[in-house]
């Protein structure tokens, strides 16, 4: 099942702390005999036989949860495989409540057991899932063992080659979840016109005509919906709610109950349209001063997760003077989603479709489309995402175009409020450069990653650069920049200095001010985030130094440059 967005008003028990963990490189943990797979495993907490032990428990290493393995030893920097977690928690259960184990994200294949019994596995290391066990969880001490897996492979999405850490481990919070026999699963809720709309999906024992409440108390609504046979609700009603805008973020309590189940949650109304090159808020033209980045926590090594990390990699954004922001390259944390829509930020969500996927492999676009369907589900009701981004630089070819194609439909099934882009590439013409990608067709905004000044074209040369389209649509510039080391301001000639990354930043703006169809922008990257290819000694020491601040929190010269041009297109 898709895990559940309303975790407001239940009762939940966090998971999170240290756990014991076993790395486990050649799959040990299935107890195998000569390639067979035996019913024990690491799982049963079981010797080899009576007498015959080759792992303990009790002496296992401890790693926090969340958290990935790569930042908290040393020994697993450049990890990859399968590392065993392991906790043991106390349970009462109680009459007539189902139990759920929620997991925010983990990186990349998971398997779960609780007490010996095998309850779930997901696929898929940025988005949340949930596993039922109300029939495997038991009153008194409950032991849950995990195996996750961050092995790269050719059919996963993303799949071998990326530019970013491959953080494995449980990345974000796992809870576990109590909820009565027939809940609220989900829901989605919108603006269209000057009507809300939406529905709302119950889960478990079902019939047609059960009564479900739906509460907007600051605006007077309160509506009693029936569901059908399959337990969904639908709506649509009248009403007239200040509308969120970027920097001015109203958000609305919105309380939905049926039968047993109480849940709430903080929704923003608003319009999102295009009318040619423009984008349009609420009928009026925005235009995206943006910043892309990874989720690369702020204050120490490692993945970031949860409210402070988001609270301060937004932070950097609004000084930035940024009302948009790219998080790249797949989904980021339902915090700092949550926390964009409080802070009145336009998001561009995007699933890691990228660079070469295996495009004719039914598997892979399964798994892209899984990850597109919970990345929805979790984030249907922000305000802030107004975009749903299908792919990162991928080449051209007929099996690709075919695989994006399947996205743009499930996508448009599962949301037809939001816009649909990617980030394209663009193609050298004689005298400038222009985008004609067949995928454009079928996108509502398109975006374009380039670097000119720095990979190629003379720097000299950027500002004069025209830009041509076969689409009539909005673009969003949704990469450009320029590597440098913090502290390091040299001269504008010289690469790698903050000198020289601040002057690719002033030819950039002076060529993005003459593109016609422009919408916005999200220059690479906020932050110098790590990455397994950039291995020059000294200077990236595996690090991808495109941030406009360094890892210690330094801002370089081009985030004043960029904030400068956003002031003043702000005024």
């Amino acid at each position: 099942m898709v895990a559940f967005q309303l975790l407001t008003g239940r009762t939940r028990h966090s998971l999170s702390g240290r756990w014991r963990s076993i790395v486990d490189p050649y799959e040990a943990g299935y107890r195998t005999f000569y390639g067979e797979p035996w019913e024990m495993g690491w799982f049963s907490d079981l010797p080899l036989r009576p007498g015959v032990a080759e792992y303990d428990w009790q002496k296992a290493d401890l790693l926090d949860v969340p958290g990935d393995w790569n930042s908290q030893d040393p020994k697993l920097f450049f990890y990859e495989g399968s590392v065993w977690y392991r906790r043991d928690f106390q349970h009462e259960i109680k009459n007539g409540q189902r139990a759920f184990l929620y997991f925010g994200a983990a990186n990349y294949e998971t398997v779960a057991w609780l007490n010996g019994q095998e309850i779930g596995r997901h696929v898929g290391g940025f988005t949340p899932f949930a596993f039922e066990v109300t029939e495997s969880i038991r009153s008194g001490t409950n032991s849950l063992f995990l195996k996750i897996d961050n092995t790269r492979n050719r059919s996963a999405v993303p799949m071998t080659s990326t530019d970013w850490w491959n953080y494995g481990g449980p990345t974000r919070d796992i809870e576990l979840v109590e909820t009565p026999e027939t809940f609220v699963h989900r829901f989605g809720i919108s603006l269209q016109e000057n009507e809300i709309t939406g529905f709302i999906q119950l889960d478990g024992p079902l019939s047609e005509g059960q009564s479900v409440s739906l509460r907007i108390p600051e605006l007077g609504i309160e509506q009693e919906i029936e569901s059908d046979s399959a337990g969904t609700a639908r709506f649509q009603f009248s009403a007239e709610p200040e509308r969120w805008a970027p920097g001015a973020p109203r958000l609305y309590d919105v309380e939905i109950e049926s039968g047993a189940d109480q849940v709430s949650d903080r929704v923003g109304f608003r319009t999102i349209t295009t009318r040619g090159s423009e984008i349009l808020i609420n009928d009026e033209p925005v235009f995206l001063r943006g910043i892309s980045l990874h989720e690369e926590a702020p204050n120490r090594p490692g993945r970031a997760f949860g409210r402070d990390d988001a609270q301060t990699l937004l932070g950097w954004a609004v000084e930035l003077g940024c009302n948009f922001v790219r998080l790249a390259h797949y989904p980021h944390d339902e915090a700092t989603v949550r926390r964009a829509d409080e802070l009145g930020l336009l998001v561009w969500a995007e699933i890691p479709v990228y660079w070469n996927i295996d495009w004719e492999n039914p598997t892979t676009l399964e798994c892209a489309e899984s990850q597109l369907e919970e990345l929805i589900e979790r984030d249907r009701n922000r305000a802030a995402v107004i975009l749903w981004s299908l792919s990162n630089e991928s080449p051209h070819s007929e099996a690709r175009l075919n695989f994006l194609k399947a996205l743009v439909d499930r996508a448009r099934q599962l949301d037809s409020s939001r816009l649909l882009t990617a980030a394209l590439m663009a193609r050298f013409v004689e005298g400038g450069m222009h985008i004609d990608d067949p995928i454009g067709e079928y996108l509502d905004v398109m975006g374009c990653n380039e670097y000119l000044g720095w990979y190629y074209k003379e720097l000299d040369d950027v500002a004069d650069v025209p830009w041509s389209t076969t689409y009539d649509k909005p673009l969003i510039m949704s990469e450009l920049g320029a590597g440098a080391v913090a502290g390091s301001i040299g001269d504008e000639e010289t690469i790698f200095t903050e000198r020289h990354q601040a002057r690719v930043y002033r030819e950039q703006i002076a060529m993005m001010k003459k593109i016609p169809f422009l919408a916005g922008l999200s220059p690479w990257i906020l932050k110098d985030f790590r990455s397994p290819r950039r291995v020059l000694p000294g200077i990236q020491d595996y690090y991808n130094r495109k941030g406009l601040i360094s890892e210690r929190g330094q801002k370089k010269m081009a985030f004043d440059v960029l904030r400068r041009w956003y002031l003043e297109i702000e005024d």
